[in-house]
């Protein structure tokens, strides 16, 4: 479990969440998939040849695994726009440092690429990522003879900081792996497998297996770059060895990241529209229309935009998010202002997010008058008069989205260190401003 942080920020630092003025008529362009972003960088830089990725998003979690990919031996060159990147893999070398932030992908997508580097490879990154699990994926490399090392050189290390011992190569084979805490443990083994002399058979032998769509988005982006899987089973995955071609992607808007400006207008009443939304992904994010409907919404998709349409009316949910975990900040801020309860379950893989969210969430809520009670694998919201105070966001973005959330109906809602959703959504408070400043005044 990960330790909640107590800290809170000079309430004079804190952003003032505007509340809505009136039913909204807005579209809001949301960049690309950082789940997808960095899927496709890794493979780029394994590839047998330059690539190009389009519609990149551009935030900490991409820069951060641009920048550990150059440090690996790998050019990552921006095109005409930021968005558009060309990269050029290169010889892995070790001898290097990865700073990691806080990103989950970073952290545990690239321990296994610095295997196949020629020399040792250190990891460490931010405080609160230096209690984020780890030791699924690193036991898993220490079984496939990769040598991993913590800072007191005992016993395979469970977190950050540690150390790869790169061999230029890794023999593969078979590994089994509890990923009952993140899918991240399965997807940061597949991304690099088909590199592995033998490529890999993964079998995963938890008790859960929670987020299944990004396991299954992995999967999808290996075989869009050539890299046969065999996803035939449940539970196991066979990745065989062979190349991993290169060429030009487009990467699809962040739809988790659309979320909160979707629920916006169930909240606030009108209509927000986001245009680029696939007819067919494996984001996670692909829920939400549902979902908001479930709460009182009403979702169309028009070619590639979806509007969702709201009156101010939110109805509490029962719902199982064990497939889309990320979702669950923001479906708890709508749950705090429905007219009837709601329970948020599979989600306890959420106590090893950026923070130990289900707490969080808890407190916060809890915080504002609210009443959001932890259960064993999820939380149950139980909507009560909420007043402003300081909603902290212990440097979790989906916190930080959340409370602008709630802040719509919330007057004097103060949000700790707004500037925490720079990790996936730079520029996050222009873009909900802007959405605000297309309100309709009520008739």
């Amino acid at each position: 479990m990960t330790d909640t942080p107590t800290t809170t920020a000079p309430a004079a630092a804190a952003w003032e969440a505007p509340l809505a003025g009136g039913p909204l008529d807005a579209t809001v362009d949301v960049p690309g998939s950082k789940s997808l972003t960095n899927r496709l960088l890794v493979l780029a830089a394994l590839a047998d040849g330059p690539g190009v990725l389009h519609g990149a998003l551009r935030s900490r979690d991409t820069d951060l695994m641009i920048g550990a990919l150059r440090a690996l031996g790998t050019q990552v060159e921006e095109g005409d726009v930021p968005s558009t990147l060309h990269v050029t893999p290169g010889p892995l070398h070790g001898g290097t440092n990865i700073d990691t932030g806080l990103a989950g992908t970073v952290m545990r997508f690239l321990p296994s690429v610095a295997a196949l580097a020629d020399g040792p490879v250190r990891f460490d990154g931010d405080p609160e990522a230096r209690v984020r699990p780890m030791g699924p994926v690193l036991a898993a490399l220490n079984a496939l003879d990769i040598p991993i090392a913590g800072d007191d050189g005992g016993a395979v290390p469970t977190h950050l900081p540690f150390t790869v011992g790169g061999r230029g190569h890794v023999r593969g084979g078979s590994v089994d792996v509890d990923a009952s805490g993140s899918s991240q443990f399965v997807s940061g083994l597949l991304l690099a497998a088909a590199r592995f002399d033998q490529g890999l058979t993964l079998r995963h032998v938890g008790t859960t297996l929670p987020s299944l769509p990004h396991i299954e988005m992995t999967v999808d982006t290996l075989r869009s770059v050539g890299v046969t899987v065999d996803d035939s089973r449940d539970g196991i995955w066979r990745v065989f060895p062979g190349p991993v071609h290169a060429g030009e992607f487009r990467v699809e808007p962040d739809l988790s990241n659309a979320a909160p400006f979707l629920a916006a207008a169930v909240i606030a009443g009108g209509t927000v529209r986001v245009p680029g939304w696939p007819d067919k992904t494996t984001q996670p994010g692909a829920l939400v229309p549902d979902l908001l409907t479930r709460m009182g919404g009403a979702a169309s998709l028009d070619g590639d935009v979806l509007s969702v349409t709201g009156t101010g009316a939110i109805h509490g949910i029962d719902v199982d998010l064990r497939a889309a975990g990320e979702l669950a900040p923001t479906f708890a801020a709508l749950a705090a202002l429905a007219d009837s309860p709601t329970r948020l379950r599979g989600i306890a893989h959420l106590r090893g997010h950026e923070t130990d969210r289900l707490a969080a969430l808890a407190r916060e809520i809890t915080r504002l008058g609210g009443q959001c009670e932890e259960t064993r694998d999820g939380l149950v919201i139980t909507p009560r008069p909420l007043h402003g105070d300081v909603f902290r966001t212990y440097a979790d973005h989906r916190m930080a989205t959340s409370a602008a959330l709630l802040g719509l109906r919330v007057a004097g809602l103060r949000v700790e260190d707004v500037d925490t959703t720079a990790k996936t959504l730079p520029g996050f408070t222009g873009m909900w401003l802007r959405m605000l400043a297309g309100s309709r005044t009520p008739e």
